[in-house]
Parts: structure tokens; sequence; C-alpha cells
């Protein structure tokens, strides 16, 4: 990119890049002009499908989260299915059977639970734990049977469950762990990054997550089987790419889709990588700000309850959750309306008790009409805001305390 180009594309970035101060996104613009120029750049190259960029990128989130193979996708939610179309593989040793259990928690998203059925495995819920927002060991230790031959994980706002617990089922009942960790991209467990503790980690960068390249996702694993399959499904069950690749121009040694990400996704998420560490520090620093400011208030009347993250964590907070008590949640619906309409973005937890979701019914997967009670306070107490990844000014702190702790007079 010549010097013509960057001035022109600067002055895009300027013209379009003004914000609402008024409003209270779920997640403020993250893209810096680096990131921007360096999307521009692919485009200007005409190079806009998945190359050099995108192996850069993988090399260096491998890198960063200290796995061994990462491969990045479309989506997320393409990792997650990635990662269980790989477990019932033909080409796994020990793969999956059709009807397999896999152990789900109940507070999930769509896209965790999906392609665990779309897998021909068989989704068996557990509750939470509403200290954490994930899966309960307790839970798990309760319904865990001969038939699981695997956990699905779901890090969920940047915490996680007790993962030295969640290890030792999974080694002693010899069995696959997947773990979602969409939300929770840059958290540590004992210094160790969450999605590197089980067979595969998947993650997002949609646009409201710890680092974003619009769309796209990224999946790791550890073991070289496993991302050969991987990477043959991601694009058609092409060899291309893999050492062990044939001459032929087209060799299909798998099954598969078409999940491969564009280069100016990739370009855009290795910009974005480089500041994962600064943001995740600011996200911290924001958190710790708003819930003082708003326990420090003469309005506060303990209205809410601050999720905490589980002992040994080191988290990387996609939002704040908020558990509206008792004396106030009958205003529970009111009061987010209020807060919506006065340009505070909120969202559900995930999406709050999944069990209650028409899909269930739909594909019949809740038969015995089991109860999730722990989920189900959380989608009934529940909410969240965003936080943000530039420092929380004076203004918008004070904004916060007077809307959010203005429940009093709704």
């Amino acid at each position: 990119m010549n010097l013509k180009e960057k001035k022109f594309i600067e002055k895009l970035i300027y013209k379009y890049s003004k914000s609402d101060k008024k409003k209270y996104f779920l997640t403020p613009d993250s893209f810096s002009n680096e990131d921007i120029i360096a999307g521009a750049k692919t485009l200007l190259k005409k190079q806009i499908t998945m190359s050099v960029l995108t192996k850069k990128f993988e090399k260096e989130f491998a890198r960063y989260v200290g796995a061994k193979y990462a491969l990045m996708v479309n989506s997320g939610s393409s990792a997650n299915l990635l990662a269980f179309f790989a477990l019932i593989n033909p080409m796994k040793n020990k793969k999956l059977k059709n009807g397999d259990e896999c152990l789900i928690p109940s507070l999930c998203w769509s896209t965790s639970l999906w392609p665990i059925v779309q897998s021909g495995l068989k989704p068996k819920f557990i509750d939470i734990d509403t200290k954490t927002l994930n899966i309960s060991i307790e839970q798990i230790k309760k319904k865990i049977t001969s038939k699981t031959k695997a956990i699905m994980a779901v890090h969920v706002l940047g915490n996680s469950t007790n993962m030295d617990e969640l290890q030792k089922i999974i080694k002693k009942r010899k069995i696959y762990l997947i773990e979602d960790t969409c939300e929770s991209l840059g958290s540590r467990y004992k210094k160790k990054y969450l999605g590197t503790f089980g067979d595969f980690g998947t993650y997002s960068f949609y646009y409201s997550h710890q680092i974003t390249s619009g769309e796209g996702g990224m999946i790791v694993c550890n073991d070289k089987k496993n991302y050969e399959i991987i990477h043959s499904l991601r694009a058609h069950g092409w060899d291309r790419g893999l050492k062990k690749n044939s001459n032929k121009k087209f060799n299909f040694i798998n099954s598969g889709f078409n999940l491969r990400p564009s280069e100016i996704s990739a370009a855009i998420g290795y910009s974005q990588l480089k500041r994962l560490n600064r943001f995740k520090k600011t996200r911290s620093k924001n958190r710790k700000k708003i819930i003082n400011k708003l326990k420090n208030s003469k309005k506060w009347n303990n209205q809410f309850t601050f999720i905490d993250s589980i002992k040994s964590l080191d988290p990387s907070w996609f939002g704040l959750p908020i558990l509206i008590n008792k004396p106030f949640l009958k205003k529970k619906e009111k009061f987010l309306k209020y807060l919506n309409d006065n340009f505070i973005e909120t969202r559900p937890v995930i999406s709050g008790n999944f069990l209650n979701q028409p899909s269930i019914k739909l594909f019949k997967l809740n038969k015995n009409n089991d109860k999730f009670p722990k989920s189900q306070e959380i989608e009934d107490r529940g909410f969240f805001i965003g936080i943000h990844v530039n420092p929380i000014t004076k203004e918008v702190l004070n904004n916060l305390e007077n809307k959010l702790l203005n429940i009093n007079e709704i």
C-alpha cells in the first residue's frame, strides 16, 4: 500500500468512525486504523480467499494460547461443528458412534448444542453452578453414565468451571472434552488458557467478542491426526495444505464442508490479536470500576448480585453478568426495557435456560420434561451489559449509576 492509498483510507475512517457517545453499546467499535488498513491491504492486493495471512494468524493464535495446532474458520459455530464431526469421522481411530451421549450445560448457546445433534450424538443436559454460570461439576458426577462419551464445556462470559475437577472426570472415564471458548478467549485457569484443556477448543471472533474480525472463528487441538481431520473437513474434504497431500489438483480424502474464512477476516484478526492482552486488562479495570461505582452509590440498596470468576482463573471478561435480587425481580421486564430505551444495551446470559427454546420441543430433546432450576434462575434473574476495550469515562460511569440503580423508581 502506497502513501496515497493509505491517506485516502484514513480519510474514510475519519468520516465513518464517528460514534454516538450517548449510547452504551454492548460493545464499542474496537477496530483501530491499523485493523482497517490491514483489511484494506488484502482488498488492494485482490487476495480475498484465505491465503498467507490466514496461515500467519493461525500460527500466531496457536502460539498465543499454547496449542500445537490452530485452524481458522468462518465462525465459532463452524468451529464447534468441526469438533464434533471430527469425533465421528472414520479417519479417527476411536470415533464416536451414533447415539453416544455428550453432556452439555443447560445454559448454552444454540450452536454449542446443535453440532452434537447434527453429528448423530445424543445431548444430555446438565444444570449449572449459579456462582460461575458454568456447568456444575456436582451435577456431572450425578448424571454421567457409561453411555457418556464426551462433555461439551461452555465457558460463559469469560468464566469457567473447576477445570481440575473436570479433567479428573475426563481422565477417569477416558472420554472426550470439547471446550466452547467463544466467550472466553484470553481467560487462563492456573496459567493455562481455556480451550487448551480438552481434545478441541473453539473460539469466535464475532463483533462483540474479545477480539473481532467481523466474522470468524478458530479451532485448536494438540493431536496431529485431529488436526488433519478438521483441516480436510474445513474445505470439502480436500487434502490441499496438508503435508501428505497428493500431487493431484483435486484430491478429496474425506467428507467436508466449506467453512473457510476470508483473508480479510484473517488480516483483521491477526492485527487485533496483538492487542488482546491490553483489551483484557482494560475490560477487567472497567468491570471493577462499574461494580465499585454502583456499590458505593447512595442509591445502592443491594439491587443486584454480580458474578465473580472462579478461583484460580485469570478471566478475560466478555461482559458484566448481573442478577437482579428478589425484592426487585418483578420489575425486570420493565427495567430492561427502560435501560434499552435509555440507550444502555442489555442481553440475556447466553440464551438463558436452553430447554425453554421451541427447537428443543421440535427435536424432542427433553422427553422427560427434566427441570434445570439453576439455569432457570439465571434466565429469570440475569442479564448482562458490555465491558468495553477502551478506558471507561466518569461521564459513562455516572450514567450507568443513574440508569441501573433507577430500578428503585420503576
